[in-house]
């Protein structure tokens, strides 16, 4: 079954590039020249990606991001911008986007970074399923806290998690390191997989994040301490006796 992707911009000629070289890809391709009907569409129909340009008319890419992420709609997007500010990025990422590209790019560069995005969150293979069956799921349990790779899935306090794709890759990176200090470039490098040069605030934002879903009080956390100077390590959660 063919993935859904959802384009939205309103540049025809960058809608028809994007949609010709990822449907050559293999994808089934949607697409969209405003806000109003990108929102309509994401919230209506099942896509397993949206590609939302950050500048819309009738309402831009960063309220079609916040409203879709209010609404509980955790598709992955990757946010377009033809501007090269900080500001932007971050905005976008804090309102929920997973990924970002600046303008102008190469249908190359944005077929392979749809691809990685849908590999971190691929939906549980039958062998993984037959796996959990044999109770055999690996889980991460530190204090109220349950990772199931498999499943894609975070449970605190025996509640589901909503996580974006991103939190999810970066809470699950920062359990397989348990105990270590790892540094803003590092989590950038593991888990974007490649370079943000002077963005180590994505990583910020992220951490922010997590410790909004996962920390009972986010100024006194618990499990993901930041070390200042270095960066950030998760800790297994001191009991009180």
């Amino acid at each position: 079954m063919l993935q859904r992707l959802l384009i939205v911009d309103d540049e025809e000629s960058i809608v028809t590039l994007l949609q010709f070289n990822l449907e050559q890809s293999g994808y089934e391709v949607t697409t969209a020249m405003d806000g109003a009907t990108a929102l309509d569409l994401a919230t209506n129909q099942s896509f397993d990606l949206l590609i939302l340009d950050l500048m819309l008319p009738e309402m831009d890419g960063l309220d079609v991001c916040k409203q879709l992420r209010q609404n509980k709609v955790s598709t992955p997007i990757l946010m377009l911008t033809a501007k090269d500010e900080e500001f932007d990025k971050v905005l976008g990422l804090e309102l929920g986007a997973d990924d970002y590209m600046t303008k102008p790019f190469s249908p190359r560069e944005v077929v392979a970074r749809v691809r990685a995005i849908l590999r971190r969150v691929q939906p549980v293979s039958a062998e993984s399923s037959s796996s959990q069956e044999e109770g055999k799921e690996n889980v991460i349990k530190f204090g109220d806290v349950e990772i199931h790779p498999e499943n894609y899935e975070v449970m605190f306090k025996q509640t589901a998690l909503e996580l974006t794709p991103k939190e999810f890759e970066l809470l699950l990176y920062l359990a397989n390191n348990k105990g270590r200090v790892l540094t803003r470039d590092q989590l950038l490098n593991a888990v974007w997989n490649y370079e943000f040069v002077g963005d180590t605030r994505i990583v910020d934002v992220h951490i922010s994040h997590l410790r909004e879903k996962i920390e009972t009080n986010t100024k006194k956390p618990v499990y993901i301490k930041t070390i200042r100077g270095l960066g950030y390590k998760l800790e297994e959660p001191q009991l009180d006796v």
